[in-house]
């Protein structure tokens, strides 16, 4: 008794198995090997202990006594950005106690091409480039300032695995007191306006601010060492405690109104002249027994007394940095036992508007190689006047994964948009191209090239079943998109995939868009040219062996229910990584695999696509749902005709004449054929019945009578 293999049984028998293993697709993350404290530790040979992974924030502490050395921590714990597997690439990473990573561990992934195309070790290399770097860099993957390289050929598993450890390692910065969200964000400098000066003298300076002084009095300064080693050295005789031990004067002099007053216009564009683009200069002015300036300053070396302070930004001054202030020519200044020009150099990043201490060091010797050190400190805010404050930034939401990688991959996306949409064109007028075979056949076979080549080797465009089970399993789990969205090339294949079985069934997919199917056809279209023989089976045999690509799918799906990673590896029945997605760069036994099956094709039409595809298994099945059917036949197709039977290079057309559209790959021979009025037999035989008539007057007649 024959039995015939439907594939809507398959699709009830896979809802059954979705409703019966649920459980068995809840993505956990797996714990961390027994000996990753070990691990850890070695990255630190002083730490003695590592405490347990915190419940709340899963971060490890790294001791050496009581001394925290650093923090370890797992980035899937931290931020939960997936991979293109749909799980994340689990990283354990070493941080001390300044941010600086000491050391990546990738522990757990599932991506589809580390686990049987590119060497794992690979992942490795590249997490490694992290050591080293700072929680506060901003890192790119790429070419430039702060970048890493990526993985050839996964470009989103690279970018994934970035984000996830620089964000997690921000993360635990700030969780942990290293980093401050104040001190991350970029705040804008302050503008002096350039264009803005009134006359001063020193006494208005002074008043709205633009000059601050420090007045100390030698009994501050003995205060100030009380309880010190040097309590009793220099100490002022009662008579001299109200002495002035420093008057120290300070400005800011990119102001116009403050630097040109202050120095007079000459002096003040020679300045500006010397200054360079983002430097900034102060005054300092002093009188009284102390020396700002200090004795021990010879060329080539530091001003040790003073320091400029701004956030945590200080600022020591060296000679190169030094300027004699001669004369001022503010009317009414007061006079001092020496004056310089301090200048503030680029990479400081100093901000004008910001404010900022200028720090007096006073030294007093307890012995022949031993002092105390005491620091005065006052402060500095420009007036409001000068300048002017930028609007704060507008902090927008960085994008995700999957936006940036759309947006580096627009042209791409661009190319495989207008692409489909020439197909979409190609299936709306398949009635008008069908009755013009040879540019259609033109058409069809450029297409076939640009699939494999721009699609499949270059996009690595190539569908499989393993996208299946990836839909599958988040529809049973936690569904997001953002994972189908990381590769924009298979998402608008599998997008417009859908549509179209749908709409007419597998076909479009696996006779226009699979890369290894457009290998294989293209293969085997050049040994017809060269005449080499062609087998085909027999109808019966051939329809029973139908059955064995929905044998292999059921197969594969019940292992993914089991481990997503055992059926990742089974799924190597499919030849697409071998072939495409790594172009023959692999193991010689899955080259020869993949070279088997493209030998085949050269004597029989797409051999694989038509018994062993799970791909097209799969797609197969909802195609009992299409609603449309644009391949017309005739009722003498099948009876007696049969011509289109054996012309269809993959037999998707049965002995009875019907099309069977779970097999069929939409390359429109047949219909070219239906339309073809010198090769189709009805249309042969009613054209010569009407040749019949025209050429017999009697007949003509009598239709004429019939008529009127």
């Amino acid at each position: 008794m024959l039995v015939r293999f439907h594939p809507s049984r398959v699709a009830l028998l896979l809802c059954f198995c979705i409703t019966l293993f649920p459980s068995l697709v809840n993505a956990a993350l797996q714990p961390l090997p027994a000996n990753w404290k070990t691990h850890v530790m070695k990255v630190f040979p002083t730490a003695d202990h590592v405490t347990d992974e915190d419940q709340k924030t899963g971060i490890a502490t790294i001791y050496a006594g009581k001394k925290i050395l650093g923090y370890s921590f797992q980035t899937a714990q931290q931020v939960d950005i997936p991979a293109y597997s749909g799980q994340p690439v689990n990283t354990v990473v070493t941080i001390n106690n300044k941010g600086i990573i000491k050391n990546t561990w990738v522990v757990e992934q599932h991506e589809p091409i580390l686990l049987v195309g590119i060497p794992v070790q690979k992942l490795y290399d590249f997490a490694a480039q992290f050591v080293g770097k700072s929680v506060a860099d901003h890192i790119e993957v790429g070419t430039g300032k702060n970048t890493i390289d990526g993985i050839s050929s996964a470009t989103v598993t690279s970018m994934v695995v970035n984000q996830s450890i620089m964000h997690a390692s921000k993360k635990v910065a700030e969780v942990v007191g290293i980093l401050k969200k104040s001190e991350v964000e970029m705040r804008p400098h302050a503008i002096v306006k350039q264009n803005l000066f009134k006359p001063e003298n020193w006494k208005a300076l002074i008043g709205d601010g633009s000059i601050q002084y420090m007045h100390l009095t030698r009994a501050q300064v003995d205060k100030a060492f009380i309880g010190t080693a040097a309590a009793d050295v220099d100490v002022a005789r009662p008579d001299e405690k109200h002495d002035t031990f420093i008057d120290l004067y300070y400005t800011y002099l990119n102001a116009p109104t403050i630097g040109e007053n202050l120095l007079g216009k000459k002096q003040f564009q020679w300045l500006m002249k010397k200054l360079k683009p983002g430097e900034q200069a102060i005054a300092i002015m002093g009188s009284g027994m102390y020396s700002f300036k200090g004795s021990g300053y010879v060329r080539g070396g530091i001003f040790d007394r003073i320091k400029l302070s701004q956030g945590l930004i200080g600022i020591n001054f060296r000679d190169l940095d030094y300027y004699r202030l001669s004369d001022i020519y503010a009317r009414g200044y007061p006079h001092f036992n020496e004056m310089g020009i301090f200048i503030i150099r680029k990479h400081f990043n100093f901000d004008p508007g910001a404010p900022w201490n200028l720090e007096l060091l006073v030294k007093r010797a307890t012995g022949p190689l031993s002092s105390i050190f005491h620091t005065f400190k006052t402060n500095y805010q420009i007036p409001e006047k000068y300048i002017t404050r930028p609007a704060p930034p507008v902090l927008e939401k960085p994008l995700p994964v999957w936006a940036r990688i759309w947006l580096n991959r627009r042209i791409q996306v661009a190319v495989v948009a207008v692409s489909l949409v020439l197909l979409m064109a190609i299936i709306f007028m398949q009635d008008v191209l069908v009755r013009r075979p040879r540019l259609l056949h033109n058409l069809r076979r450029g297409y076939l090239i640009y699939t494999l080549f721009y699609l499949g080797w270059y996009s690595l465009g190539q569908l499989s079943v393993e996208n299946v089970f990836t839909f599958t399993h988040a529809l049973m789990g936690k569904f997001r998109w953002d994972v189908f969205l990381m590769d924009p090339v298979i998402f608008m294949l599998w997008g417009f995939t859908a549509a179209t079985i749908l709409l007419w069934g597998r076909g479009i997919f696996c006779g226009w868009l699979c890369p290894f199917g457009a290998l294989q056809e293209l293969i085997n279209e050049l040994a017809r040219k060269l005449k080499i023989k062609q087998f085909e089976l027999p109808f019966s045999v051939h329809e029973r062996l139908w059955a064995v690509k929905y044998i292999i799918l059921l197969a594969l799906f019940g292992l993914s229910l089991q481990s997503v990673s055992l059926a990742e590896r089974a799924a190597e029945v499919e030849p697409f990584k071998t072939s495409i997605m790594l172009a023959f760069h692999r193991e010689w036994w899955f080259v020869l695999y993949a070279l088997t099956l493209l030998f085949v094709s050269i004597f029989t039409r797409k051999v694989y696509c038509r018994y062993i595809c799970p791909l097209g298994a799969a797609l197969a099945i909802p195609t009992k749902l299409r609603l449309f059917d644009w391949l017309k036949r005739r009722k003498e197709c099948g009876n007696p005709c049969q011509l289109c039977a054996v012309e269809c290079e993959i037999q998707a057309i049965h002995p009875d004449g019907k099309i069977n559209a779970n097999e069929c790959h939409h390359c429109l021979d047949c219909q070219m054929t239906y339309h073809n009025e010198t090769k189709c037999p009805p249309l042969v035989k009613k054209n010569r019945r009407r040749d019949k008539r025209r050429d017999d007057p009697s007949k003509i007649a009598v239709t004429q009578l019939e008529a009127s």
